[in-house]
Protein backbone atom coordinates (compact mmCIF):
# COMPACT_ATOMS: atom_id res chain seq x y z
CA UNK A 1 0.00 0.00 0.00
CA UNK A 2 2.68 2.22 0.83
CA UNK A 3 4.15 1.69 -2.78
CA UNK A 4 0.93 2.63 -4.34
CA UNK A 5 0.31 5.47 -2.65
CA UNK A 6 3.98 6.63 -3.40
CA UNK A 7 2.90 5.88 -6.88
CA UNK A 8 -0.57 7.75 -6.50
CA UNK A 9 1.90 10.75 -4.93
CA UNK A 10 3.91 10.89 -7.91
CA UNK A 11 1.30 11.01 -10.47
CA UNK A 12 -0.19 13.80 -8.80
CA UNK A 13 2.88 15.57 -8.93
CA UNK A 14 4.35 14.88 -12.12
CA UNK A 15 2.35 16.42 -15.40
CA UNK A 16 0.33 14.14 -17.32
CA UNK A 17 1.55 16.29 -20.33
CA UNK A 18 5.84 16.43 -20.67
CA UNK A 19 6.96 19.73 -21.50
CA UNK A 20 7.32 19.31 -25.36
CA UNK A 21 3.62 18.73 -25.26
CA UNK A 22 3.35 14.53 -25.18
CA UNK A 23 1.80 12.91 -23.46
CA UNK A 24 2.60 10.67 -20.83
CA UNK A 25 2.07 6.87 -21.64
CA UNK A 26 -0.63 5.01 -19.58
CA UNK A 27 2.27 2.47 -18.32
CA UNK A 28 3.87 5.69 -17.67
CA UNK A 29 6.76 4.55 -14.22
CA UNK A 30 5.30 8.28 -12.56
CA UNK A 31 7.52 7.23 -9.36
CA UNK A 32 10.36 6.22 -11.06
CA UNK A 33 10.22 9.57 -12.83
CA UNK A 34 10.26 11.79 -10.79
CA UNK A 35 13.14 10.15 -8.23
CA UNK A 36 15.23 10.35 -11.62
CA UNK A 37 14.33 13.87 -11.74
CA UNK A 38 14.81 15.27 -8.58
CA UNK A 39 18.67 14.44 -9.16
CA UNK A 40 18.54 15.50 -12.78
CA UNK A 41 17.41 19.04 -12.33
CA UNK A 42 19.97 19.50 -10.52
CA UNK A 43 22.59 18.59 -13.39
CA UNK A 44 20.31 20.72 -15.70
CA UNK A 45 20.82 23.74 -13.22
CA UNK A 46 24.43 23.49 -12.86
CA UNK A 47 24.98 22.97 -16.97
CA UNK A 48 22.35 26.19 -17.40
CA UNK A 49 24.70 28.37 -15.45
CA UNK A 50 28.02 26.84 -17.21
CA UNK A 51 25.91 27.60 -20.67
CA UNK A 52 25.02 30.35 -20.12
CA UNK A 53 28.14 31.77 -19.15
CA UNK A 54 30.11 30.76 -21.88
CA UNK A 55 27.34 31.91 -24.50
CA UNK A 56 27.14 35.38 -22.75
CA UNK A 57 27.68 38.03 -25.24
CA UNK A 58 25.77 36.89 -27.91
CA UNK A 59 27.09 35.76 -31.65
CA UNK A 60 27.56 32.47 -32.85
CA UNK A 61 28.28 28.91 -31.36
CA UNK A 62 31.43 28.08 -33.05
CA UNK A 63 32.88 24.27 -32.79
CA UNK A 64 35.60 23.49 -30.32
CA UNK A 65 36.76 21.18 -27.49
CA UNK A 66 35.13 23.15 -24.69
CA UNK A 67 31.98 23.16 -26.87
CA UNK A 68 32.40 19.58 -27.77
CA UNK A 69 32.61 18.51 -23.66
CA UNK A 70 29.76 20.97 -23.08
CA UNK A 71 27.32 19.29 -25.26
CA UNK A 72 28.00 15.70 -24.01
CA UNK A 73 26.99 16.11 -20.53
CA UNK A 74 23.78 18.02 -22.17
CA UNK A 75 22.62 21.11 -23.34
CA UNK A 76 20.10 23.00 -21.62
CA UNK A 77 16.30 23.61 -23.44
CA UNK A 78 16.65 27.84 -23.54
CA UNK A 79 20.22 26.85 -25.28
CA UNK A 80 19.67 24.04 -27.38
CA UNK A 81 18.29 25.59 -30.99
CA UNK A 82 21.31 28.17 -30.73
CA UNK A 83 23.88 25.55 -30.24
CA UNK A 84 22.21 23.22 -33.05
CA UNK A 85 22.53 26.45 -35.38
CA UNK A 86 25.73 26.83 -34.39
CA UNK A 87 27.41 23.67 -34.16
CA UNK A 88 25.76 21.86 -37.11
CA UNK A 89 26.63 24.66 -39.42
CA UNK A 90 22.77 25.94 -40.11
CA UNK A 91 23.08 29.03 -38.44
CA UNK A 92 25.77 29.73 -41.04
CA UNK A 93 23.81 28.87 -44.03
CA UNK A 94 20.25 30.67 -42.94
CA UNK A 95 22.72 33.77 -42.70
CA UNK A 96 24.19 33.36 -46.53
CA UNK A 97 20.82 32.87 -47.80
CA UNK A 98 18.37 35.63 -46.22
CA UNK A 99 15.24 35.36 -47.42
CA UNK A 100 15.62 31.70 -49.04
CA UNK A 101 12.71 29.53 -46.88
CA UNK A 102 10.29 32.41 -48.10
CA UNK A 103 10.79 32.48 -51.55
CA UNK A 104 10.72 28.35 -51.49
CA UNK A 105 7.21 28.61 -50.05
CA UNK A 106 6.04 31.19 -51.95
CA UNK A 107 7.25 29.38 -55.53
CA UNK A 108 5.66 26.96 -57.51
CA UNK A 109 4.76 23.56 -55.75
CA UNK A 110 4.61 19.81 -56.51
CA UNK A 111 0.97 17.87 -56.67
CA UNK A 112 2.23 14.90 -55.79
CA UNK A 113 5.43 16.46 -53.04
CA UNK A 114 2.49 18.32 -51.36
CA UNK A 115 -0.09 14.96 -51.28
CA UNK A 116 2.62 13.05 -49.67
CA UNK A 117 3.51 15.52 -46.91
CA UNK A 118 -0.39 16.13 -46.16
CA UNK A 119 -1.02 12.05 -46.01
CA UNK A 120 1.75 12.04 -43.16
CA UNK A 121 -0.06 15.48 -41.30
CA UNK A 122 -2.65 13.24 -39.16
CA UNK A 123 0.12 10.64 -38.30
CA UNK A 124 2.67 12.45 -36.76
CA UNK A 125 2.98 12.82 -33.07
CA UNK A 126 -0.66 11.86 -32.73
CA UNK A 127 -0.08 11.93 -28.70
CA UNK A 128 0.75 15.06 -28.99
CA UNK A 129 -1.36 17.96 -27.92
CA UNK A 130 0.52 20.39 -30.13
CA UNK A 131 0.11 18.93 -33.13
CA UNK A 132 -3.35 18.48 -33.22
CA UNK A 133 -5.96 20.19 -35.29
CA UNK A 134 -7.76 22.05 -32.51
CA UNK A 135 -4.43 23.49 -30.71
CA UNK A 136 -3.77 26.79 -30.83
CA UNK A 137 -1.51 27.36 -32.49
CA UNK A 138 -1.69 23.93 -34.08
CA UNK A 139 2.02 22.82 -35.00
CA UNK A 140 0.58 20.79 -37.91
CA UNK A 141 0.76 24.69 -40.34
CA UNK A 142 4.44 24.99 -39.39
CA UNK A 143 5.39 21.25 -39.89
CA UNK A 144 3.64 21.34 -43.15
CA UNK A 145 5.67 24.57 -44.64
CA UNK A 146 8.77 23.16 -43.49
CA UNK A 147 8.71 19.79 -45.12
CA UNK A 148 7.39 21.06 -48.49
CA UNK A 149 9.89 23.76 -48.45
CA UNK A 150 12.62 21.12 -48.10
CA UNK A 151 10.91 19.29 -50.51
CA UNK A 152 11.05 22.35 -53.17
CA UNK A 153 14.77 22.75 -51.77
CA UNK A 154 16.16 19.05 -52.71
CA UNK A 155 14.92 17.43 -55.56
CA UNK A 156 16.75 14.34 -55.51
CA UNK A 157 14.68 13.96 -51.62
CA UNK A 158 11.56 15.32 -51.82
CA UNK A 159 9.42 14.18 -48.92
CA UNK A 160 10.56 10.47 -47.46
CA UNK A 161 8.37 9.04 -44.63
CA UNK A 162 10.72 9.81 -41.30
CA UNK A 163 11.10 12.94 -41.93
CA UNK A 164 8.16 14.41 -40.78
CA UNK A 165 9.04 12.93 -37.65
CA UNK A 166 12.34 14.47 -37.30
CA UNK A 167 11.09 18.13 -38.58
CA UNK A 168 8.52 17.94 -35.82
CA UNK A 169 11.19 17.90 -33.32
CA UNK A 170 13.14 20.70 -34.85
CA UNK A 171 9.80 22.39 -34.86
CA UNK A 172 9.06 21.94 -31.25
CA UNK A 173 12.93 23.08 -29.76
CA UNK A 174 13.32 26.00 -32.04
CA UNK A 175 9.55 27.03 -32.36
CA UNK A 176 10.95 28.79 -35.71
CA UNK A 177 9.74 27.48 -39.18
CA UNK A 178 13.17 29.00 -40.80
CA UNK A 179 15.76 27.17 -38.41
CA UNK A 180 14.17 23.83 -38.33
CA UNK A 181 14.19 24.20 -41.70
CA UNK A 182 18.09 24.76 -42.00
CA UNK A 183 18.48 22.21 -39.35
CA UNK A 184 16.56 19.66 -41.32
CA UNK A 185 18.74 20.58 -44.42
CA UNK A 186 22.14 20.02 -42.13
CA UNK A 187 20.97 16.69 -41.30
CA UNK A 188 19.96 15.32 -44.97
CA UNK A 189 22.11 16.92 -46.55
CA UNK A 190 25.38 17.10 -44.54
CA UNK A 191 25.23 14.65 -41.57
CA UNK A 192 23.07 12.36 -43.16
CA UNK A 193 23.30 12.04 -46.88
CA UNK A 194 21.63 9.38 -48.86
CA UNK A 195 19.89 8.18 -45.78
CA UNK A 196 16.14 9.64 -47.28
CA UNK A 197 17.18 9.67 -50.98
CA UNK A 198 14.77 7.38 -52.73
CA UNK A 199 17.98 4.28 -52.96
CA UNK A 200 18.31 5.03 -49.00
CA UNK A 201 21.91 4.11 -49.56
CA UNK A 202 23.38 5.83 -46.78
CA UNK A 203 21.21 4.41 -44.22
CA UNK A 204 21.12 0.70 -46.03
CA UNK A 205 24.99 1.21 -45.51
CA UNK A 206 25.01 2.41 -42.13
CA UNK A 207 22.71 -0.89 -41.08
CA UNK A 208 25.11 -2.78 -42.77
CA UNK A 209 27.48 -0.99 -40.72
CA UNK A 210 26.10 -1.82 -37.44
CA UNK A 211 25.99 -5.40 -38.20
CA UNK A 212 29.59 -5.07 -38.80
CA UNK A 213 30.28 -3.52 -35.50
CA UNK A 214 28.35 -5.90 -33.85
CA UNK A 215 30.15 -8.75 -34.95
CA UNK A 216 33.57 -7.26 -33.90
CA UNK A 217 32.23 -5.71 -30.61
CA UNK A 218 29.15 -8.18 -29.76
CA UNK A 219 30.04 -11.69 -31.51
CA UNK A 220 27.34 -13.50 -29.60
CA UNK A 221 24.62 -11.67 -30.27
CA UNK A 222 25.69 -11.53 -34.12
CA UNK A 223 25.87 -15.16 -34.28
CA UNK A 224 22.14 -15.26 -32.51
CA UNK A 225 21.11 -12.70 -35.55
CA UNK A 226 22.80 -14.53 -38.22
CA UNK A 227 21.49 -17.92 -36.80
CA UNK A 228 17.82 -16.64 -36.75
CA UNK A 229 18.10 -14.82 -40.33
CA UNK A 230 17.10 -11.69 -39.31
CA UNK A 231 18.51 -8.64 -40.69
CA UNK A 232 19.29 -5.30 -39.04
CA UNK A 233 16.63 -3.79 -41.54
CA UNK A 234 13.95 -5.62 -39.39
CA UNK A 235 14.74 -4.22 -35.77
CA UNK A 236 16.88 -1.29 -36.45
CA UNK A 237 15.53 1.00 -39.70
CA UNK A 238 13.38 2.76 -37.01
CA UNK A 239 16.14 3.48 -34.93
CA UNK A 240 18.62 5.26 -37.97
CA UNK A 241 15.65 6.58 -39.77
CA UNK A 242 13.91 8.29 -37.30
CA UNK A 243 16.94 9.08 -35.58
CA UNK A 244 15.47 7.40 -32.18
CA UNK A 245 12.30 9.67 -32.22
CA UNK A 246 9.48 7.72 -30.99
CA UNK A 247 12.00 4.79 -29.87
CA UNK A 248 13.63 6.36 -26.73
CA UNK A 249 12.18 8.93 -24.89
CA UNK A 250 11.86 12.71 -25.52
CA UNK A 251 14.73 14.22 -23.56
CA UNK A 252 17.26 11.12 -24.59
CA UNK A 253 16.46 11.54 -28.10
CA UNK A 254 17.71 15.44 -27.63
CA UNK A 255 20.45 14.54 -25.80
CA UNK A 256 21.30 11.93 -28.81
CA UNK A 257 20.84 14.69 -30.80
CA UNK A 258 22.55 17.58 -29.15
CA UNK A 259 25.75 14.98 -29.81
CA UNK A 260 24.21 13.94 -33.71
CA UNK A 261 24.20 18.16 -34.55
CA UNK A 262 28.52 18.34 -33.68
CA UNK A 263 29.91 15.11 -33.78
CA UNK A 264 27.75 13.22 -36.13
CA UNK A 265 26.24 10.05 -37.71
CA UNK A 266 28.59 8.05 -36.06
CA UNK A 267 26.62 8.65 -32.43
CA UNK A 268 23.80 6.49 -33.83
CA UNK A 269 26.29 3.54 -33.85
CA UNK A 270 27.19 4.73 -30.08
CA UNK A 271 23.64 4.64 -29.13
CA UNK A 272 22.68 1.49 -30.86
CA UNK A 273 25.58 -0.43 -29.40
CA UNK A 274 24.96 1.04 -25.58
CA UNK A 275 21.66 -0.55 -26.12
CA UNK A 276 22.80 -3.76 -27.94
CA UNK A 277 25.97 -4.35 -25.22
CA UNK A 278 23.35 -3.48 -21.98
CA UNK A 279 20.99 -5.98 -22.31
CA UNK A 280 23.47 -8.41 -24.33
CA UNK A 281 22.23 -11.31 -21.49
CA UNK A 282 18.01 -10.78 -22.36
CA UNK A 283 18.94 -10.71 -26.13
CA UNK A 284 20.30 -13.53 -26.10
CA UNK A 285 17.77 -15.26 -24.46
CA UNK A 286 15.49 -15.03 -27.74
CA UNK A 287 14.57 -18.22 -29.41
CA UNK A 288 12.54 -16.92 -32.43
CA UNK A 289 12.21 -14.45 -34.70
CA UNK A 290 9.18 -13.03 -32.80
CA UNK A 291 10.72 -12.92 -29.75
CA UNK A 292 14.17 -11.50 -30.81
CA UNK A 293 11.90 -8.48 -31.91
CA UNK A 294 10.31 -8.38 -29.00
CA UNK A 295 13.61 -7.85 -27.30
CA UNK A 296 15.08 -5.00 -29.50
CA UNK A 297 11.32 -3.49 -28.47
CA UNK A 298 11.88 -3.87 -24.82
CA UNK A 299 15.75 -2.25 -24.92
CA UNK A 300 14.49 1.06 -25.47
CA UNK A 301 12.41 1.51 -22.56
CA UNK A 302 12.64 1.55 -19.06
CA UNK A 303 14.65 3.15 -16.73
CA UNK A 304 17.76 2.57 -18.37
CA UNK A 305 17.12 5.16 -20.83
CA UNK A 306 14.76 7.17 -19.25
CA UNK A 307 17.89 7.83 -17.05
CA UNK A 308 19.39 10.56 -20.13
CA UNK A 309 22.47 11.66 -18.45
CA UNK A 310 23.49 8.55 -17.15
CA UNK A 311 22.81 6.81 -20.54
CA UNK A 312 24.82 9.52 -22.29
CA UNK A 313 27.66 8.79 -20.28
CA UNK A 314 27.65 5.13 -20.96
CA UNK A 315 27.26 5.73 -24.55
CA UNK A 316 30.61 7.71 -24.79
CA UNK A 317 32.19 4.55 -22.99
CA UNK A 318 30.45 0.93 -23.31
CA UNK A 319 31.10 0.61 -27.24
CA UNK A 320 35.04 1.68 -26.63
CA UNK A 321 36.44 3.48 -29.52
CA UNK A 322 34.66 4.08 -32.97
CA UNK A 323 36.82 6.49 -34.68
CA UNK A 324 36.10 8.14 -37.63
CA UNK A 325 38.98 6.83 -40.13
CA UNK A 326 37.54 3.01 -38.74
CA UNK A 327 33.45 3.69 -39.05
CA UNK A 328 34.56 5.48 -43.33
CA UNK A 329 36.16 2.29 -43.97
CA UNK A 330 33.35 -0.20 -42.86
CA UNK A 331 31.29 2.63 -44.40
CA UNK A 332 33.09 2.44 -47.71
CA UNK A 333 33.43 -1.31 -47.90
CA UNK A 334 29.54 -1.85 -46.81
CA UNK A 335 28.58 0.59 -49.55
CA UNK A 336 30.81 -1.46 -52.15
CA UNK A 337 29.10 -4.67 -51.18
CA UNK A 338 25.37 -3.08 -51.47
CA UNK A 339 26.01 -1.89 -55.16
CA UNK A 340 27.51 -5.25 -56.31
CA UNK A 341 24.21 -6.69 -54.47
CA UNK A 342 21.84 -4.00 -57.09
Amino acid sequence: MAAAGRAQAARDRVPRIDPYGFERPEDFDYAAYEEFFSTYLVILTRRAIKWSKLLKGGGGVQRSMTVKRYIRKGVPLEHRARVWMGVSGAQAQMDRNPGYYQRLLQGERSASLEEAIRTDMSRTFPDNVRFRKDAEPCLQGPLYNVLLAYGCHNHGVGYCQGMNFIAGYLILVTKSEEEAFWLLDALVGRILPDYYSPSMLGLKTDQEVLGELVRLKLPAVAALMDGHGVLWTLVASRWFICLFVDVLPVETVLRVWDCLFSEGSKILFRVALTLLKHHQASILEATSVPDLCEKFKEITQGRFVTECHSFMQRIFSEPGSLSRASIARLRERCRARLLVQG
